[in-house]
C-alpha cells in the first residue's frame, strides 16, 4: 500500500469514518473518469481545488462537485486575498499527494477548506484516496467535518 493510500486510510479510521478505499480499474484523474469508475452522477465526485494565496503563499482547499468549477472571484473573497495556481511540487509539499490523486482529507499540514454545498445535497460522494486509482465514497456531511470545510458558494 502506499503512503499517500495508507495516510487517507488512517485520517478515515481516526475520524471514525468507516468508509472503504476502492481500487478502480481505470484512471479516477478527472471528475468525468471518476464518475464513470464509481458509477455514479459527476455530482458526486469531490475535486479537491487548491490555490495558492497571492501575498501570504498559503494554500486554499475548495472541495468542488465534479461538474462545477471554482469562481475565482468568489474564492479570492473567501480567503482574503487574490488566488493563483498552486502548483505541483508545492501541492505534494502541503497535502503529500500528486495533483491527480488529492484526497481532500489526511494531508501533511493543514489546509482552510471550504466545501460546495451542491455536495451536501447527495447521500454519498466519492472522493480520491490519495492515488489516481483510488477513490472512497462517503457521506458529505462527514466528510465535511473531518476536512473542517465550511459550506460556501464559490462555483460557478
Amino acid at each position: 500500500m502506499s503512503k499517500s493510500l495508507k495516510r487517507v486510510n488512517d485520517a478515515l479510521a481516526a475520524a471514525g469514518i468507516e468508509a472503504r478505499v476502492l481500487e478502480m480499474e481505470g484512471s479516477t484523474r478527472t471528475a468525468e473518469e471518476a464518475a464513470a469508475q464509481a458509477g455514479c452522477a459527476r455530482d458526486q465526485i469531490v475535486k479537491s481545488i487548491l490555490f495558492r494565496g497571492a501575498d501570504s503563499g498559503r494554500l486554499r482547499l475548495f472541495l468542488t462537485a465534479g461538474g462545477k468549477s471554482v469562481c475565482p472571484d468568489r474564492a479570492a473573497a473567501l480567503a482574503g486575498e487574490a488566488l493563483g495556481k498552486a502548483d505541483a511540487q508545492q501541492v505534494r509539499a502541503v497535502t503529500g499527494f500528486a495533483i491527480g490523486g488529492v484526497a481532500p482529507l489526511g494531508h501533511l499540514s493543514p489546509v482552510e477548506s471550504w466545501i460546495d454545498p451542491r455536495l451536501l445535497e447527495f447521500d454519498l460522494v466519492w472522493a480520491a484516496a490519495g492515488t489516481p486509482r483510488h477513490i472512497f465514497a462517503v457521506a458529505p456531511q462527514a466528510l465535511r467535518h473531518v476536512a473542517g470545510a465550511a459550506p460556501a458558494a464559490f462555483t460557478l
